[in-house]
């Protein structure tokens, strides 16, 4: 299985993450696994795909050309793709990936979330959607995402689509569930 990992490439956060991205990268590769993310090398990105190698998996990365010398591009990756756009990015993660595991990260996490999400939700692909929120990062998100169900505007079918967890260990039981 290939596990697109979205998460921080942020240098400014608390090394707990970065931490908690090498414990991934780990785990991708003892599972026998290949990552697929988006092609940094620093903070969180750089950390679950450098322990994933680490450990004998396969990395792919995938980067747009102008965030190539920002996010400093994996170039260890063993198969690093740099594409035009940010759509042409995501697509290839998506077309690459077979399970979508979301770590804590900022607006450009989100945005490979709620896409992965949505595109579940709406039946469009089958792969499964995990949060592994160890320390109550997602919590406010959360919150609202119950509001805007309970307000009518989030199915339930759609809530109860993606899987949050706590721990790596039940991160990858939720992604073995396919």
């Amino acid at each position: 299985m290939n596990i697109c990992v979205f998460c921080s490439s942020s240098l400014s956060i608390d090394d707990r993450y970065v931490s908690l991205a090498a414990a991934v990268g780990t785990r991708v590769a003892a599972d026998g696994h290949g990552l697929v993310s988006g092609g940094g090398r620093v903070s969180m990105m750089g950390a679950v795909a450098s322990a994933a190698r680490a450990g004998g998996a396969h990395t792919l990365g995938v980067i747009p050309q102008h965030l190539v010398a920002y996010e400093v591009a994996d170039d260890a990756a063993d198969e690093l793709v740099v594409v035009d756009t940010m759509r042409e990015r995501k697509r290839i993660m998506d077309e690459r990936s077979d399970a979508f595991l979301v770590l804590p990260g900022g607006i450009g996490t989100l945005e490979e979330f709620f896409e992965a999400w949505t595109s579940h939700s709406l039946g469009m692909h089958a792969k499964p959607v995990v949060v592994l929120d160890p320390d109550g990062f997602y919590d406010g998100l959360f919150d609202y995402l119950h509001t805007l169900r309970d307000q009518g505007f989030v199915r339930d079918e759609a809530l109860a689509s993606v899987q949050r967890v706590t721990t790596v260990d039940a991160a990858f039981a939720a992604l073995d569930r396919r």
